[in-house]
């Protein structure tokens, strides 16, 4: 079973450390995750705390931050390289805590939409199926799953997935990565 502690960094932060049961973090400057579309700028410089996985999985974790400043953001990553990467989770805009999901394949879009007051943080699951990338997120009053998006990233044996963050016009956004869980896929079942 693999713990946060036990994730490995691509672009490591600015600082991180497990506190209690949780992996707090710290974010760099200006960090994210974007390529080309509608901003014209291409940024791999995204804290992501991962580990590599064969097949299809389920990842889950609960997400907890200090959201301050315009685009602070973190959640969870699958990513199969540079051009091809999911990620979604919380993210700061006009002033609330929306979720948000980016799926880049060559370019990069994006998919938002207002939360309700949030209290002790979301819990957010990522699920592979080959081709196909379920996004999900449970609140703390939920007892449902809600799915947000079904999106395609290219087929291939291995990923990279994990917690991931970013502070695009600043630094210092402070996160706590809680119960990190990695198994095997739920059921493909969409639909109760």
């Amino acid at each position: 079973m693999t713990a946060l502690q036990d994730l490995e960094w691509f672009n490591a932060p600015l600082a991180s450390e497990m506190r209690g049961d949780g992996l707090w973090v710290k974010t760099g400057d200006r960090t994210d995750f974007w390529r080309g579309t509608f901003y014209d700028f291409w940024r791999d410089s995204g804290h992501f705390g991962h580990v590599g996985v064969e097949g299809d999985f389920s990842v889950e974790v609960t997400i907890d931050g200090r959201y301050e400043t315009l685009y602070d953001q973190a959640g969870l990553m699958i990513r199969v390289g540079e051009s091809h990467w999911i990620k979604a989770g919380t993210e700061f805009s006009d002033g609330a805590v929306c979720l948000s999901v980016v799926v880049t394949n060559d370019h990069s879009d994006w998919s938002m939409q207002r939360l309700p007051a949030l209290s002790g943080g979301l819990r957010l699951r990522l699920t592979r199926h080959g081709e196909a990338v379920r996004v999900q997120y449970l609140r703390e009053s939920d007892d449902q799953w809600q799915l947000v998006r079904l999106a395609y990233l290219p087929p291939t044996e291995r990923a990279d997935v994990g917690v991931m963050c970013c502070s695009p016009e600043r630094s210092g956004f402070e996160v706590v990565f809680r119960d990190f869980t990695l198994g095997p896929a739920i059921d493909r079942r969409l639909h109760d």
